[in-house]
């Protein structure tokens, strides 16, 4: 895979401003986009469609795929699930997409997957994380890790920084659902002490009775689902209630928003991810850069998901000459792939192994703090299983 394409700025800005998802007439091959643009998870909307903007950009610069430019058809699901059947099914029917990439959360994107399977249309899945989303059939791909995987990567830093009695506090959706089932069957294995598990709801924003108890439990480190925009005030009143041992983020932490919303709150904040700001890789540096030029801000986790997930789609395109359905799909599921968040295949059951990637907010930034390499622990689930 050769995930870059060097280009001046001026190129860059220009060939942006043809992978805009209006209906361009010169554009000859479509990739669906179902994205949060509007509604509560629209920040990471916004992140996610960069990304993906930014891979076909790139590739179009080059040439796009055997002499055909790229269309990024975009709807947006509000991360719903209401919102994102008729959207994709809009894309399919209508659009006529050869592929689709979801930019969005596990609820909308469990819905999309069954529809793209239906139709046989390949999807690739940026950072959804729910098991249910691969298990909906072959035409499914997913570049982060999964929920269950992600969970497990975190009990492992736990043992890592040498602790072993955790307070376990779970937003109830998908997304801390799966990462709470992982972490507490990597803390079985590892000999964690999970001392007590508390949930709260996506629109909560005040913890005070889950902070007071919290602080009772006196654990050695916290491992705390959620978003930005509630890990934010949770991880402020967490320290506003002088609780100052490690807390754990996973990657819906990986926005400067969270370090916007949390404030001097944030520093030390630990965050299993994909995205190594800090990473020596020849392909992250260019990426990191790139997308610096094209969007005057930094990336975060959201954005190179999308990024990759699309490219991994142009990539089978390339193999298939921009032809979809099954040729399409093994294309995908034959390729190894250098890209922003790490080297990936994909298993049988067209999930990947990697590293996980362990960031910590240091002077209103995130730094790398450490990598998980546990391919026994961090192992996906295959067919087999």
């Amino acid at each position: 895979m050769k995930p870059h394409f060097p280009f001046a700025p001026k190129l860059l800005a220009a060939a942006l401003a043809l992978a805009l998802p209006a209906g361009a007439a010169w554009a000859d091959i479509k990739i669906g986009f179902n994205v949060p643009s509007t509604g509560f998870a629209a920040a990471d909307g916004k992140s996610a469609l960069e990304g993906a903007k930014l891979a076909v950009a790139e590739a179009n610069a080059a040439g796009g795929v055997a002499g055909e430019k790229l269309e990024l058809v975009v709807y947006d699901d509000q991360a719903s699930a209401k919102e994102a059947v008729p959207a994709v099914t809009k894309m399919i029917e209508k659009d006529k997409v050869v592929v689709g990439v979801s930019g969005s959360y596990s609820g909308s994107t469990r819905a999309a997957a069954s529809i793209f399977q239906k139709a046989q249309v390949p999807y690739v899945v940026a950072y959804s994380i729910h098991p249910d989303v691969t298990l909906a059939g072959d035409y499914m791909f997913r570049v982060s890790a999964m929920g269950e995987v992600q969970g497990r990567g975190g009990a492992k830093l736990v043992q890592e920084l040498g602790k072993k009695n955790v307070a376990l506090i779970t937003v109830k959706n998908d997304f801390g659902q799966s990462l709470a089932a992982g972490f507490k069957d990597g803390a079985k294995k590892l000999g964690l002490n999970v001392i007590n598990e508390y949930e709260y709801g996506m629109a909560d924003r005040q913890f005070g009775p889950l902070v007071s108890k919290v602080k009772a439990d006196n654990p050695e480190v916290i491992y705390a689902s959620g978003y930005y925009f509630n890990a934010g005030p949770l991880v402020s009143q967490l320290r506003a209630a002088g609780i100052t041992v490690p807390i754990i983020g996973q990657e819906g932490y990986d926005s400067e928003k969270f370090i916007e919303i949390a404030g001097p709150a944030s520093e030390g904040t630990l965050v299993t991810t994909s995205l190594d700001r800090d990473s020596d890789s020849p392909v992250t540096k260019a990426y990191l850069a790139d997308y610096k030029k094209a969007y005057g801000a930094g990336s975060d986790m959201v954005a190179a998901s999308s990024y990759t997930a699309t490219q991994v789609a142009i990539e089978g395109l390339k193999k298939t000459g921009g032809k979809g359905g099954a040729a399409l799909r093994d294309a995908i599921a034959a390729g190894s792939y250098d890209t922003p968040i790490g080297k990936l295949s994909f298993n049988d059951l067209h999930e990947v192994q990697k590293d996980l990637q362990v960031q910590i907010v240091k002077d209103k930034a995130f730094h790398r703090h450490s990598v998980i390499h546990d391919p026994v622990l961090l192992a996906p689930p295959t067919k087999a299983k």
